[in-house]
Parts: structure tokens; sequence; C-alpha cells
């Protein structure tokens, strides 16, 4: 089973994606692809310099990019164990995830969370060009959501998922969604494999 991951900002996918790792998944971050070649151009990890980064990417080589990358890299770890499951974090475009959904067993999972509680967390993380007021959190959620191939489509790519996870209580509530959404996805794959 592959879960893609997708979400706002400090929706909770980063917590989502831990509990999967707990359960023996797999995990990708299609970031974690933009920052390689960042630190390969020895660039800060700044937030404004690996969205500029990976919208050059997607530029250069394609908007589906950053996933092709990371397909390569479950296929190669599915050769040495077809049962491995995978959960796939950062999913910010629909190219990405119609290029991940080519895979088996693929579910795309969207997390969501009310603005004011996901801004709170932000600044709780306190990562490096994190927004510092809810204003400029707005505006950034603005800008990473422009109508273009190459950059980042949050609301367009959050109306794809099958499955919702609304993230606006505790970590052990999150967690018991998860498993909820687990159960739920194996019956519906034993349906899909008895019909066929």
């Amino acid at each position: 089973m592959i879960i893609g991951l997708t979400g706002k900002n400090a929706a909770g996918k980063g917590e989502a994606a831990n509990y999967l790792k707990s359960k023996g998944f797999i995990y990708y971050s299609l970031s974690d692809i933009i920052r390689e070649e960042a630190t390969k151009r020895k660039l800060e990890h700044s937030r404004e310099n690996l969205i500029n980064l990976g919208n050059e990417l997607r530029e250069n080589f394609g908007p589906n990019y950053l996933a092709q990358q990371i397909n390569n890299k479950i296929k190669a770890k599915l050769k040495n164990n077809p049962k491995q499951n995978f959960a796939i974090d950062s999913i910010r475009s629909p190219f990405e995830a119609k290029e991940l959904m080519k895979n088996n067993d693929f579910f795309l999972v969207g997390v969501d969370a009310p603005i004011e509680l996901r801004f709170k967390r932000l600044l709780e993380r306190n990562r490096l060009g994190d927004a510092k007021t809810l204003e400029e959190f707005k505006a950034q959620e603005q800008r990473e959501n422009l109508k273009s191939d190459t950059n980042q489509q949050l609301d367009e790519t959050f109306r794809m998922p099958g499955e919702i996870i609304l993230n606006s209580g505790t970590l052990g509530e999150l967690h018991a969604k998860i498993d909820d959404l687990l159960n739920h996805l194996e019956r519906k794959k034993k349906r899909q494999v008895s019909r066929n």
C-alpha cells in the first residue's frame, strides 16, 4: 500500500507520516528531492529557497519530476520486498499526484485543519522562513497556489484525495483516525481484489 499525503502547511502531514513510519511504512518526501538539490548547490534550506528550487526543477524537468524521482525509489524497494508499504509526503501539485497514482495500491489522503490551528502549530515548530503573523501566513499560502504547471497548487491538489483526515484534535486522535483509515483502505483493497 502506498499512502500519499497532501494538505496545507502545518495541517499535520508530517505527524501522519511519522505515525505511518512507526507502523513499518517506508517514508519519502518530495521535498527531500528538493533538499538534496539545495545541498548540492550549497543553498540554505529556507522555505523560500526550497519553493523556488522546486519550481525550477518542475520547469526544467517537467511538472511531475519530483514524483518520478520518488517512483524510482519505490520501484527499487519493491523489487526486494513487493509487500512493502510506503508513506509519501509533500505532494503539492496535481501532476505529482497523478504521477504517483500510476502505482498499484496508491491512495491519496488529504490532511486538513483550520487555518488558526495550523498557524499556531507553525509558530510552535518555528522552521526557517515560516510566517510570523497570521496575515503573512495567509499571503504565503496564496503564493503557493498559483495556477501554473511548474508551481505548487495546494488547493487544486487537495481536491483530488479520495480520503480526508481532519486533524483538529490531539495527536492520539490523529493516530486513531489513521488506524481507521488503514482498516478502511485494507477492506477497500480486498474488495477490489475479489472483484478481479
